[in-house]
Formats: C-alpha cells, sequence, structure tokens
C-alpha cells in the first residue's frame, strides 16, 4: 500500500507540473489535480483527510499576514495610475543622461525605487518599455542592453521590500520554520515574521542594484557604442525643485512603510495600510497640484499619527508628561478628522479624473486571482502530504550528496528550472511549503542553524530569475508586447542574459556570505 500511495504522489506532482506547462489555469489545476488523485488514493485502500480542508482554507483566509497583500496590491496599482513612474523616469534620464551609460543607470534607479513602491513587476516593466525604451533606442544604445536593462530592472520588485512575493514567502517559511523547530524539539521557538525577510532582503536587494550598475557602466566604458551619452537636444539638466518634486514623494513613501515596519512602528499589515492611505493621497495631490494643501494636512497629521503610535509603544508620554495621555488622545482624534478630511479629498479627485475604479477594479482582479491560487495550492499540498510526499521529499533532501549543501543547491535548481515554466505563485505555495521544513532543520554554510531569513532571500533572488526565463518568463512578455517593432525578441531574450548570470552571481555571494541576509535582521529584532 505504501509503495502505491509513493507511487501516486510522485506521479501526482508530475501530472499537475503538466497541467501547468500545459497552459491550464493554475488554481483549477492544483485544486483539481488534488481532488482526482485523493479519490483514486481513496479507491486504493489509502487514508486522505478532505476534512481538513475547509478548516485550512478559513485559516488561509483569516490569516492577518495576508491582509498586506490586497493592501500593497493597491498601492502599486494606484502609484502606476498617479504618473509617479513617468515622473520619475523623465527627471533621472534628463540627470544622468549626459554621461556614458547614463540612461541605463537612471532605468536602474527608477526600477529600485518603484520596487521599493510599487512592487508591480507588469506595470513597472510597461511604464519603462513605453517610456525609456525609444528614448535609449533613439540615442544609440544597444536593443540588447536596452531591453535586458528595463526587463531585469523592473523584476526587482521581486527582491526589494515591501514585496508581494516576500509577503507569501515569509508566511509560508514561518509555518516552515515552526514545523521544523518542533521536530527539532524546540516548542517555542522565536517567531519568524514578514519584518524579518524584508529586513534580510534589503541589503542583498540593493547589493543586486549596484551589480547592475556596475554591469552597465562596465559596458559602457567598454563598449561605448552600445551605450553612449544622451545626444544633445538643447534640453537643460532638470533644476533641483524638478528633481525633488519627483524624487521626495515616492521616497517618502517607501520611508514611511518600510521604516514604519523595520523600526517596529507598525506591522507589516499596518504599514501596508499607511502605504495604500500614502498612494492615494499622492494621487490626489498629482490630480491637482494646484491645490496642495489638503493632501499636505493629511500627511503631516499622518506622520503624528505614526509618531504618537511610536511613543505611546515606548511610553514615553506617560513617563514624561503627566497629562500626556489626554495630549495624546486630543492630537490623535485632531490628526484623524484631518486624514479624513485629506483623502475625502483626494478620493474625490482620483474619482473625477476617472482613476479610483480601474485602480479598484484592478486591485480585485489581482487579489482574487493570487488567494484563489493559494486555496488551490492548499489542496494540492494537504493531499500530497496525505500520499507521503513530506516523507519522500525530506528523504530525497537529506539523501543528497554534500549535506546540507547539497540539499540546499538542489532547491535551487528545481526553483531555478521551474522558473522556466511556472509563475512564482506556484512555485512559493507549492515548492516551498515542502521543502521548508527539512531545509530549515539543516546548516548554513558557515556552520549556523539554517535561518529562514537568509532561506528566503536565497528563494526570492531565484524566484526572480522566473521573470526573466524563456519560455514564460514574464517581464519578457510584458516588454514584448510595448517594444518598438524594430526591437527582435531575440533581442530581448539575449539581452536579459548577462542580467540573470547577475543574479546567479548574487545566489554564489549570499551562500559565502550568508551575514548579507541575517546582519540586518539580528540588528533590529534582535
Amino acid at each position: 500500500m505504501d509503495g502505491i500511495l509513493h507511487t501516486l504522489d510522485i506521479l501526482m506532482f508530475a501530472v499537475a507540473c503538466i497541467c501547468l506547462i500545459a497552459g491550464f489555469p493554475v488554481a483549477f489545476t492544483l485544486a483539481g489535480v488534488a481532488l482526482i488523485f485523493a479519490l483514486i488514493a481513496t479507491f486504493v485502500g489509502g487514508s486522505v483527510t478532505l476534512g481538513a480542508i475547509p478548516s485550512r482554507i478559513f485559516g488561509t483566509m483569516s490569516n492577518e499576514t495576508l491582509i498586506a497583500v490586497p493592501l500593497f496590491i493597491f498601492m502599486g496599482v494606484m502609484l502606476e495610475r498617479s504618473r509617479v513612474a513617468e515622473e520619475l523616469l523623465e527627471t533621472m534620464g534628463r540627470l544622468f543622461g549626459k554621461m556614458p551609460g547614463g540612461l541605463g543607470l537612471s532605468v536602474t534607479i527608477v526600477g529600485a525605487l518603484l520596487a521599493a513602491s510599487t512592487g508591480i513587476v507588469g506595470a513597472t516593466v510597461v511604464t519603462m518599455g513605453l517610456l525609456s525604451l525609444p528614448t535609449m533606442l533613439r540615442n544609440g544604445y544597444s536593443p540588447r542592453l536596452a531591453c535586458g536593462s528595463i526587463a531585469a530592472s523592473g523584476t526587482l520588485g521581486q527582491i526589494i521590500p515591501p514585496s508581494i512575493v516576500l509577503v507569501f514567502l515569509a508566511d509560508q517559511l514561518s509555518n516552515g520554520y515552526q514545523i521544523a523547530q518542533r521536530e527539532m524539539g524546540n516548542f517555542a521557538p522565536e517567531p519568524f515574521s514578514v519584518g524579518d525577510l524584508f529586513a534580510g532582503a534589503l541589503i542583498p536587494g540593493l547589493a543586486l542594484v549596484g551589480l547592475y550598475i556596475v554591469y552597465q557602466l562596465f559596458v559602457a566604458f567598454t563598449q561605448p557604442h552600445k551605450a553612449p551619452p544622451m545626444r544633445d537636444n538643447g534640453s537643460a539638466g532638470p533644476t533641483m525643485s524638478q528633481i525633488l518634486h519627483a524624487l521626495v514623494p515616492p521616497i517618502a513613501l517607501i520611508i514611511a512603510v518600510l521604516g514604519s515596519i523595520l523600526f517596529g512602528i507598525a506591522t507589516p499589515t499596518e504599514a501596508a495600510a499607511v502605504g495604500a492611505v500614502g498612494a492615494l493621497l499622492l494621487a490626489g495631490y498629482r490630480m491637482n497640484e494646484q491645490k496642495p494643501w489638503p493632501v499636505y494636512l493629511a500627511v503631516l497629521s499622518l506622520v503624528v499619527m505614526l509618531s504618537l503610535t511610536s511613543l505611546m509603544d515606548l511610553r514615553v508620554a506617560r513617563s514624561v508628561i503627566p497629562t500626556g495621555d489626554m495630549i495624546g488622545i486630543w492630537a490623535a482624534g485632531i490628526s484623524c478628522a484631518v486624514l479624513a478630511y485629506g483623502l475625502l479629498v483626494s478620493l474625490y479627485r482620483v474619482f473625477a479624473k476617472d482613476v479610483l475604479v480601474p485602480v479598484m477594479r484592478s486591485t480585485t482582479q489581482i487579489t482574487c486571482m493570487v488567494f484563489v491560487i493559494l486555496i488551490g495550492a492548499t489542496f494540492f499540498s494537504l493531499i500530497f502530504r496525505d500520499l507521503g510526499g513530506e516523507e519522500l521529499v525530506r528523504d530525497a533532501l537529506t539523501g543528497m550528496p554534500g549535506g546540507a549543501m547539497g540539499a540546499v543547491i538542489a532547491v535551487m535548481l528545481v526553483m531555478f528550472v521551474l522558473g522556466f515554466f511556472l509563475d512564482f505563485l506556484e512555485i512559493v505555495f507549492v515548492v516551498v511549503p515542502l521543502v521548508a521544513p527539512i531545509l530549515l532543520q539543516l546548516e548554513m554554510p558557515n556552520g549556523e542553524p539554517m535561518s529562514p531569513a537568509w532561506l528566503g532571500v536565497m528563494m526570492a533572488v531565484n524566484l526572480q530569475t522566473s521573470f526573466l526565463t524563456p519560455p514564460f518568463g514574464f517581464a519578457l512578455f510584458y516588454l514584448r508586447g510595448v517594444a518598438p517593432p524594430t526591437v527582435k525578441t531575440s533581442d530581448i531574450y539575449l539581452g536579459i542574459i548577462p542580467f540573470v548570470l547577475i543574479q546567479v552571481l548574487m545566489l554564489v555571494i549570499l551562500w559565502y556570505l550568508p551575514d548579507l541576509a541575517t546582519w540586518l535582521p539580528k540588528v533590529i529584532y534582535g
């Protein structure tokens, strides 16, 4: 009987991969294959706990951490519609364009800023493809370098926090970490949170941006015909006020969202709400810059509320000022009223400009797609475990030559290959729950216990390649859809090869320097 069930779990995984590669809808494929094999297992006399599925789904949908997902999606879509990216690209292009490789640098810098403020790969790649690619080609850039720079920079939203990928990875790794610690005899482990993974991914994400820039400068100075300076068309560089106008709003939003998480002022879900509110205020400001005061006052009130939250957590007001509680209550009440007024004004402006309804529709569609896939993956992982798949995966990983090193390399290779055919969501929801409890019982290359932050960052960098690798790299599809007819598909595919190799190099660096991912979480969270 065990032999038949082990055969079924291997066959189940293979059938699911074949159906996904064939193009069947992901959520229905995962759930449908799971149910079919559950019926087969029941028919041959196996035991499958279908009764646990409703409670698992309820637990998934009531997970407070995942509430951050629709809020981050709303934040990204609203910023994309408020033309923040367009202004950033135009300003950075004028700022760096006169130096060799300057346009490529501006694309990378803007990609990093948009990654930290929107995190939506499709919107970033399409926007930069529409605005930057024609300009780069007009100024004599190599089509391959231009396409590679835009596609790679657009995928930085997968690794630079706050990122939806990191939210889902942290959720799955947290579950795996708890299981691993229990199996190791630790029944009260320190919790692993989204904030830990955000902190772990920050330095590697910025390091990846630095590697992109080094490569672009290397090409610009060794092969200047591929990345020449912008041709002089008589336009002056941006003024300081234009630079500040383009840079300050997105940077302030990044600091508000990411800073509130890293410094413990807000949970990731609360910070996502701050980001959604900030994106709405920024959009309202951009819709009518002649009357900015409602938005300015709302932003000031938001800062006051975040500061009050921090003060109350530290109990500074109670210990320093005897009437601090009442002052805080009155300040919070006034701030809430001012913030509500600013939000109503911003809502009216974005609604009047026909922006609010499309943003809400896109947010709903993307959120529904993500959670339906998550429910399908819950079906799949539960049935796969009942068929003995977890023991199969454990035996395979622990039996790898090279011990922990061989197991981690094997998982990284599997995820890299699956990235050729599957989206990051399928890999996160199907592969990570199976391998994380086993890997997190092993050691890192430096001999320390496996850190979920390090493993999560390794997986995130690896998953980033799934957007760039043919035949189903979504960033390539997005760029192909907006690229001029003169750009060949082969230019796009060949242009991303150096950037994929840079990402592989980043994995090697993380392997030998795990402190890049573990140092900041230790400093912040102890």
